[in-house]
C-alpha cells in the first residue's frame, strides 16, 4: 500500500524546496565576479544584516506561509475527486497563470509602494528587507513577518483564488513565482538567462530599487513593470561594465531628493 501525498501538501512544500535549491545554485555562481552587479566586497561591507539572520528570517516566513496555505486549501477543499472532470487545456492553464501573475503583481506593487510612502511602515517593517543593499538569492524572502504575511502570503492566496487554478496547478505557479523572485534578487546578470529575455523586471531592474537613489522607483515585482510605467515610478537604467569586472545598473534619469 503506497503513501500518496496530496496536491495541497505538495503545493505547500515544493515552492519552499525550490527556493532553497534555486537560491543555492545562484550562490554557487556568485563567485563569478564577471557577472555580478556588485562585488563580493560590496556585499560584505554594505549589507546591514548577517546571512545567518537572513536564513532565520526566511525560514520563519516560509513557516507562516505553509500554515496559511494548509488552512486555505482546507477551506476551499480538495479537487482530487473532480480532477478528471476539470478542464486542463493549455488555454485554460495559460489564462490561469496570466491572471495569477497580474493579481500578484498588482497586490505587491501597491502594498510595496505604500510600505515606502508610509514612514512608520517603512521604518518598522519594510526597512528590514532593505538592510540588504546588495541583494543575493536566498535573501529574496527576507522580510518582516508582517510584510511576509501581507505581501507574499495574502498576495499568493488572492492570486490562487481569483485565477481559479487548482491546487495541482498552483504547485507549478508558485514554484515559477518563487524562481522568478529569487532570480530578481540574485545580483547576477547571467548570459542567456530566459527571465531577462521575457521580463523587463529582472535582477538589474530590482537592484536599482535597492539602492538609495532608487527607493522611490521600480516597486513592481515579481513579473511585469506595467504599474511602474503607468504610475510614473519607472526608472530606466543602463547596464555598464565595471572596471574591476562585473556589471553596474545605472539610472538614466536624474533623481531629485524630495
Amino acid at each position: 500500500m503506497g503513501f500518496a501525498i496530496s496536491d495541497e501538501l505538495l503545493g505547500t512544500i515544493v515552492p519552499i524546496v525550490v527556493y532553497w535549491v534555486y537560491s543555492g545554485m545562484y550562490m554557487c555562481l556568485g563567485s563569478l565576479e564577471k557577472y555580478r552587479l556588485h562585488s563580493g566586497s560590496d556585499e560584505d561591507e554594505k549589507n546591514l544584516v548577517s546571512k545567518q539572520t537572513v536564513v532565520k528570517g526566511v525560514l520563519l516566513q516560509q513557516s507562516v506561509q505553509a500554515v496559511v496555505a494548509i488552512l486555505l486549501f482546507a477551506v476551499v477543499g480538495s479537487d482530487d475527486g473532480d480532477s478528471a472532470q476539470q478542464s486542463t487545456s493549455f488555454i485554460v492553464l495559460v489564462r490561469q497563470f496570466v491572471t495569477a501573475m497580474v493579481v500578484l503583481d498588482t497586490w505587491q506593487y501597491f502594498l510595496h509602494r505604500y510600505m515606502h510612502e508610509n514612514k512608520f511602515l517603512y521604518r518598522h517593517i519594510h526597512s528590514l528587507h532593505h538592510r540588504l543593499v546588495v541583494p543575493y538569492a536566498f535573501g529574496a524572502l527576507y522580510n518582516h513577518p508582517v510584510e511576509g504575511l501581507l505581501g507574499d502570503t495574502i498576495g499568493g492566496a488572492l492570486s490562487f483564488l481569483l485565477s481559479g487554478m487548482s491546487p495541482r496547478t498552483s504547485i507549478f505557479f508558485f514554484s515559477f513565482a518563487t524562481i522568478k523572485t529569487v532570480d530578481d534578487h540574485c545580483g547576477l546578470m547571467l548570459p542567456g538567462n530566459p527571465f531577462h529575455f521575457f521580463f523587463r523586471n529582472n535582477s538589474a531592474y530590482h537592484d536599482i530599487h535597492h539602492q538609495l537613489y532608487g527607493t522611490k522607483y521600480n516597486f513592481s515585482q515579481p513579473f511585469f513593470v506595467m504599474w511602474d510605467r503607468i504610475l510614473g515610478t519607472y526608472m530606466p537604467y543602463s547596464l555598464e561594465k565595471r572596471a574591476e569586472g562585473g556589471f553596474e545598473a545605472r539610472p538614466r534619469k536624474d533623481v531629485k531628493d524630495d
